[in-house]
């Protein structure tokens, strides 16, 4: 069980870190740019949003064929538990385009 809560942790984290990041770089790359910082950082927080979710179960097509492998087997417990990683991983890049939100608010 610990396990699964280490992970499950891990996959929120790197997802909130991934668009947290990802938009916070884009910002100060826009200011080099002289294009407007917070509308830069709204748009890459919602683009990269499903990219933080791959990143964070393993970046590839295994966590779906760890789910289909088992639902045909007859084993859902394992699948669930893929299901429930790709939820947090969601939770964790969605709280993370939610606080770029409640960042760039104030420069609207």
């Amino acid at each position: 069980m610990n396990v699964i809560l280490t992970k499950a942790g891990l996959d929120f984290f790197i997802a909130f870190g991934v668009v947290m990041g990802g938009s916070m770089l884009a910002g100060i790359g826009s200011v080099f740019l002289l294009l407007p910082p917070t509308s830069m950082m709204l748009s890459t927080a919602s683009n990269l949003k499903i990219w933080a979710i791959v990143a964070a179960v393993g970046g590839s097509i295994d966590p779906m064929r760890v789910i289909e492998s088992n639902i045909s087997e007859g084993h859902l417990s394992p699948a669930a538990i893929q299901i429930a990683y790709i939820a947090i991983a969601f939770l964790g890049a969605h709280m993370g385009t939610e606080m770029v939100k409640l960042i760039c608010k104030g420069a609207v």
